[in-house]
Order: structure tokens, then C-alpha cells, then sequence
């Protein structure tokens, strides 16, 4: 039987399709989820699948033309930056930004000598709310209690989140 379909890592060479998927994410340049760049490419390609979206970004990923983030939100996220550093995610609305603050190298040599492990790597992920949903939260709370939401409920909305009381820290 013969087939047509190339063994695996020897597909990866620059396609047009690939092309358009790695611009689409240095364009949104936001962390897009695999449905955020399907539908930015769609506008060029119109019959592209969203497998195809998601193969192609795992692809790209393998040949460090974009980096995959697995953080702790419910979408995988995909950054164009391929430098080493951290990100904050808004436990809110999940979204994903760089956050302001060098790669810690000495963390990993420090595990490594200290260990026994030989350390391939780190990953760290700060979470909090992100300026739109403090600033919801905020207002919610300077209005106070909403009359149309029962107490037990009004901590379960994802769109009022809870102000964090301040740390004595």
C-alpha cells in the first residue's frame, strides 16, 4: 500500500497555510487561543478547517517559530514571542499578558545543583485580575449588593468578580 503522507517532522517546511496562521498570531501578539487565530485566518482562507489551524500551530511550536502556552486557564494559548518569560492570566476572564519582570535563570541552577535533578526547565504563572475586571469589581462593590442577584449566587459570576481584600504584607 502506498501513501502519500510524509512521516512526522519532515512536513515542515514554511506552507502558505502555515504562513498566514504564524502572521495571524504575531497580529493578534495577545496570547490567541488555536479559535482566536482560526477565525483571523478564515478572512484569508475561508476553507481552512480548524484542525488544520491546531496542527499547524503545534507545528510552528515545534520549530520555535511560536511558543505554546499551557497555563492554567481552560484555553491553550499560543504567544509569538519564543523569548523565555513569564506571563499573569486574569482568573476572571482568563486573560493572558507578558508579565513585566526578567526570566529567573539562577532559579534552574540552583534546583540543579541542589537537587539531584538535572532542571530541563521552568514555568511560572502569576494569577490575579486584570485591570478591566478590578476595576468591574471595584464598581460592583461601591454600588453594593445587586438587588436581581440572590447572595448565595453573586459570588459564583464571572462577570463581578471578588475584590481580593488587601494583604497586611
Amino acid at each position: 500500500m502506498v501513501t502519500n503522507r510524509q512521516p512526522e517532522g519532515q512536513n515542515l517546511r514554511m506552507t502558505r497555510q502555515r504562513k498566514v496562521i504564524l502572521e495571524e498570531v504575531r497580529r493578534l501578539a495577545d496570547h490567541p487561543s488555536a479559535e482566536e487565530v482560526y477565525e483571523g485566518v478564515r478572512k484569508q482562507l475561508p476553507r481552512v478547517s480548524l484542525g488544520t489551524v491546531y496542527r499547524n500551530l503545534e507545528i510552528l511550536s515545534e520549530l520555535g517559530e511560536i511558543q505554546k502556552l499551557e497555563l492554567g486557564g481552560t484555553l491553550k494559548r499560543f504567544d509569538w514571542n519564543t523569548k523565555k518569560h513569564y506571563h499573569i492570566r486574569c482568573i476572571n476572564c482568563d486573560r493572558v499578558d507578558d508579565a513585566p519582570m526578567g526570566f529567573m535563570d539562577h532559579v534552574e541552577n540552583a534546583l540543579d545543583d541542589t537537587s539531584g535533578y538535572q532542571i530541563m526547565g521552568h514555568r511560572l504563572e502569576f494569577l490575579g485580575l486584570c485591570p478591566e475586571c478590578l476595576e468591574k469589581a471595584i464598581e460592583r462593590r461601591s454600588l453594593g449588593p445587586n438587588p436581581d442577584v440572590s447572595p448565595s449566587d453573586s459570588s459564583k459570576s464571572l462577570d463581578d468578580p471578588k475584590v481580593p481584600e488587601a494583604s497586611s504584607r
